[in-house]
């Protein structure tokens, strides 16, 4: 829903009117204005032709086999289609990856919305509406880790921020709401100002330039050094944990020499390493880490107290994980 026209509709009406609505399309999930009965007549038929309560039109609807992840793809009205996951974890969590563009610029790699480029940024509007989609599930968690780079869209994607915090409306709080970049440090430095305790992530996934360059060619505009500098001055600011992806790809970045010289680069206070194994995509020669490869890279990063996680896996199978979306 395009909350900025909705708006322009309402002026001159009373000042609950968008509280009411609100309520409505955001925890009643109403489907159609005309189930709204509080509203008047007039008012319900001028939304329905000019307000739509959700910009995307589902094309397909994918289901993993254990029924843990469910993958969506949607037309946009001008005819561009986007992904977005669903996923149920162990225990009460239940997480929405959304994406935020239309394709990506970035390139990377091992990525396969990389690979189709960029065609457009999202609105504010067609991000929320990924959420209200899954709605029904309540959902305790968004991530902006879907199809494109969310820093290149910086204004749209916290306009969405703001309106699934908002109280009146999806109320889903700050810090369940989480922001993947690959380092755009301009990006990084405005959210290091935002009033707002959402988490930031750093796709990160090579212990050197060198290495990062050939993996995510936006290095060589952001270099290490460089994004580890705008982490460090956005914890000074916010005093909060910053997580470093690195995607475990075999006999290309985990090896145990990486993995030391990865320790060397992330051994700081409020720096959290979450380690995810490869996802196979079809451009691609790449391929997952051993077990083994993963578990000595582990013990190399444990045994230099740098603090790691590991992400489960999820919908491989259904090309729903992590670097595999693509419309």
């Amino acid at each position: 829903m395009d909350q900025n026209k909705l708006e322009k509709i309402l002026k001159g009406e009373p000042g609950f009117r968008l509280k009411q609505i609100k309520k409505a399309v955001f925890r009643e999930l109403i489907e159609n204005w005309d189930e709204i009965s509080t509203l008047p007549k007039d008012l319900r038929e001028r939304l329905s032709k000019e307000c739509l309560i959700s910009e995307l039109e589902e094309e397909k609807v994918l289901i993993s086999k254990d029924k843990q992840t469910i993958k969506a793809l949607f037309k946009l009205k001008d005819g561009w289609k986007i992904e977005s996951v669903l996923m149920h974890h162990i225990g009460e969590r239940i997480t929405v990856c959304v994406s935020s563009q239309v394709g990506c610029a970035m390139n990377c790699q091992f990525c396969a919305t990389g690979q189709q480029g960029f065609k457009r940024n999202l609105s504010s509007g067609e991000m929320v509406d990924q959420v209200l989609f899954f709605a029904n599930a309540r959902i305790t968690n968004v991530v902006f880790m879907g199809m494109g780079e969310p820093f290149l869209n910086y204004d749209n994607v916290l306009e969405a921020i703001r309106i699934l915090n908002d109280k009146d409306g999806f109320n889903l709080g700050a810090r369940h709401i989480s922001v993947s970049t690959a380092g755009i440090i301009e990006g990084i430095k405005k959210f290091s100002d935002e009033k707002i305790q959402v988490n930031l992530a750093i796709s990160l996934h090579a212990p050197n330039n060198k290495l990062r360059t050939k993996l995510m060619p936006i290095n060589k505009i952001y270099p290490i050094e460089k994004i580890l500098a705008a982490v460090d001055n956005y914890i000074a600011k916010t005093n909060r944990k910053v997580m470093f992806e690195y995607l475990m790809i075999d006999g290309v970045n985990d090896s145990e020499a990486q993995a030391e010289e990865l320790s060397n680069i992330m051994k700081k206070p409020l720096y959290l390493v979450n380690l995810i194994s490869f996802n196979p995509v079809s451009h691609s020669t790449f391929k997952p880490s051993s077990d083994l490869s993963i578990k000595k890279f582990r013990e190399i990063l444990e045994k230099n107290k740098v603090a790691f996680t590991q992400r489960h896996r999820f919908g491989q199978e259904i090309q729903a994980a992590c670097g595999q979306l693509a419309s």
